[in-house]
Parts: C-alpha cells; sequence; structure tokens
C-alpha cells in the first residue's frame, strides 16, 4: 500500500471517528433531555412547549429549508427503530426523509469503502487480450481452462473469468421467441433468482426466491448472509417436496448455480434447466418483476435490522401478496384467488397488512 493510499485510509477513519463522536454527543443530550424533564416544573415545561411550537410555526412559514448535521440524522434513525410514535414527534422533516437517510448512509459506507485507493485487480494490457482471442480464433474446442493453462506456461497469469470474457461469440442457430417458449410451458415452469438487501449495520443480505409461472405464486425464499452452492441446493430441495419439482427451471448465469452440489440436486429432481441470456433479465421477467414489487411495495419503505427482521416482513409480504394483491395478468385476481363480491361502499371494512404498508377490504359479514 502507498503512502497516499495509507493517508487516504487515516483520512477516512478519522472522519468515521468524528461521525461517531457527534453522533454520541446527539445520544447523550437526548438522554439528559429525558432524565432531567421529570425535575422540571409543569410551569416551566409548558412555557417551552409554547415556544418551541411558536418557532414551529415560524419555521413553516420560512423558504428556506434548515441544514441537518449527519449526526441528527443517525439520531432520528436510531429513534426510528426503539420508538413506535416517532412520526408524530418529527415535525421538520418527512418520515420518509429518515428512511431515505438510512439509504444515504448505506449508499455512502460502501462508497467509501470503494473508493478508498486500494488496488483492484490488474488491468488486462491490448496485447494480452488479442493473445486470448487469436487462442480461441485457433483452438475453438478449447475451453476455458485449456486457455488459462496454456498462458501459465508462457509465465502470464489470468483467471478463468478473463478467459471466458474474451471468447469470441458465435451466431446460434435460428430459435423461437421468449414468449412463445414461456406461454407453451409456463405450467411447467418454476423461476428462481437472488436479490439483495441493506441493513441498518450496513450489511448486505441475500434473499432466494422460487416462483411459479402459472399463477405468479411464491412458492420458497430464504434470507442468508453468506450464500453458497451447498445451501443453494438446500433450498431447491426445500421449495420442491416431494413431487412436486417442475419440468423446467428458468435461471441466470450466476456461478453459485454451476457448483456441483447444486447441479447434482437439480439432476436427482429431474429437472431441466433454462438458462438466460448474460445481462438480460427481461429473459426473466417474471420473477424480476417480484422482486421489483418487493423493493416497492415494502423494503423501500422499512429499514431492515437483522436477518429475523427481514424473515419475518416478507412472511407478512407474502400472506398478503398471496391472498388479496391483484395482479393485472391474473384479471385482477390474487394468486391463490379470491372471492369477488357485490357489495356497497358503506358495507366494506379495512383491514391493515404488512405492518399497515397495505390493507385490503373484505365485506361485512351479514
Amino acid at each position: 500500500m502507498g503512502p497516499e493510499n495509507a493517508c487516504h485510509l487515516i483520512l477516512l477513519q478519522f472522519q468515521s471517528l468524528c461521525a461517531i463522536l457527534a453522533f454520541l454527543a446527539q445520544v447523550a443530550h437526548f438522554l439528559l433531555s429525558v432524565f432531567c424533564t421529570p425535575l422540571r416544573t409543569h410551569a416551566s415545561l409548558q412555557l417551552e412547549i409554547a415556544a418551541l411550537r411558536h418557532q414551529l410555526s415560524v419555521y413553516e412559514r420560512g423558504r428556506t429549508r434548515p441544514r441537518i448535521a449527519p449526526a441528527a440524522r443517525l439520531l432520528w434513525a436510531f429513534l426510528a427503530r426503539w420508538w413506535g410514535s416517532w412520526r408524530r414527534a418529527l415535525w421538520f422533516v418527512q418520515p420518509r426523509t429518515v428512511t431515505a437517510w438510512q439509504q444515504k448512509r448505506f449508499r455512502d459506507y460502501w462508497r467509501a469503502l470503494s473508493e478508498s485507493g486500494l488496488v483492484g485487480r490488474p488491468k488486462i494490457s491490448p496485447e494480452l487480450r488479442n493473445l486470448i482471442k487469436r487462442m480461441w480464433k485457433a483452438n475453438p474446442t478449447w475451453g476455458s481452462t485449456r486457455i488459462v493453462g496454456e498462458l501459465r506456461t508462457l509465465g502470464i497469469h489470468v483467471a478463468k473469468s478473463t478467459g471466458e470474457r474474451y471468447r469470441p461469440r458465435y451466431r446460434a442457430p435460428p430459435s423461437s421467441t421468449w414468449k412463445t417458449f414461456l406461454n407453451q410451458h409456463v405450467k411447467d415452469l418454476v423461476a428462481i433468482d437472488f436479490f439483495f438487501v441493506p441493513t441498518v449495520q450496513c450489511r448486505v443480505l441475500f434473499v432466494f426466491i422460487a416462483l411459479a409461472h402459472d399463477r405468479r405464486r411464491v412458492l420458497h425464499f430464504k434470507v442468508t448472509e453468506h450464500p453458497t452452492a451447498q445451501r443453494t441446493a438446500q433450498q431447491l430441495v426445500e421449495a420442491f417436496p416431494f413431487d412436486t419439482a417442475p419440468r423446467y427451471l428458468l435461471r441466470d448465469g450466476d456461478g453459485i448455480y454451476n457448483g456441483e452440489k447444486v447441479q447434482q440436486r437439480i439432476e436427482s429432481l429431474s429437472i431441466d434447466e433454462v438458462v438466460t441470456a448474460p445481462a438480460s433479465p427481461w429473459q426473466n421477467a417474471y420473477v424480476e418483476r417480484v422482486i421489483g414489487s418487493i423493493r416497492r411495495e415494502m423494503l423501500n419503505h422499512v429499514i431492515v435490522l437483522n436477518e429475523c427482521r427481514l424473515k419475518r416482513l416478507l412472511s407478512r409480504y407474502k400472506d398478503y401478496y398471496h391472498h388479496w394483491r391483484t395482479h393485472r395478468s391474473l384479471d385482477m385476481d390474487a394468486p391463490h384467488g379470491r372471492p369477488f363480491y357485490s357489495v356497497e361502499s358503506s358495507n366494506v371494512i379495512e383491514f391493515p397488512a404488512v405492518h399497515g404498508l397495505h390493507h385490503y377490504y373484505p365485506p361485512k359479514a351479514a
């Protein structure tokens, strides 16, 4: 590590220490106010409340927005987790702003790590790229492992993925469109995918999801911080118990599915894999739309604390999704089917779902 990188890391550590000290000062001031309030007289508290309300009214009439320090944002993100009535006490920003602060803190944390100046994988020179392409063209039956081994004999060490990247792409024979294929095999097709969820500790949790195409049913989901091929193989067994395995399994080209454990499990279940093209999420559109719905309708409005919290949220959303959420592709019906009524608007009651983020409206009992 060079001296410039070392100085940059020291500066980042110093900035983090200053932010932590400012946050602790905010917390200490807040706790001191909480513990000292019972010692004050009732008249003094009423006068202070009146003065604060007057300041808030003046602020609401003003046009300029106050500048909020990062420590104050951390304090409100902490209160949003442990204080259930924090929305009623919030005046100078909206509740969704507190959630946006946490998301921005997560982005800034990982951006600071990626911009720390540490040297990553070395760049490939144009001469080496041309050499790899010439080897592929002259030896079309070789694999990437053979290419890497040949380069190693020349004293050139590259990864297997580098050899795959510069492999020439040949035209495939004509085929039917993906829409035709999906319509023909929709009842025997299940799609799987991973998506990530950031937590309040700036960690990343991965969610495995399996979706049946016929009624858009979420067959299985699993949350983990360390996805591996062995765990993925176990999730396939849990997603398709007994004789419920589909005929086709639609997935992307993630390397975790190419592990020996996963391939053995897929073969034992007698499933044919359908792998989408690289960088083509539209070929696995159904599961991508479900992941987008989970983000837009739930994850973008909450702060995930840990793995257990995310599991509870996904379980609540799965129940709401299957029994009450309507889909245009299902003629505005739910995946598990919901009855249709003909009642007056005055005979409808409201029930909350997913911790109040959504609601459903059944008719009143006769």
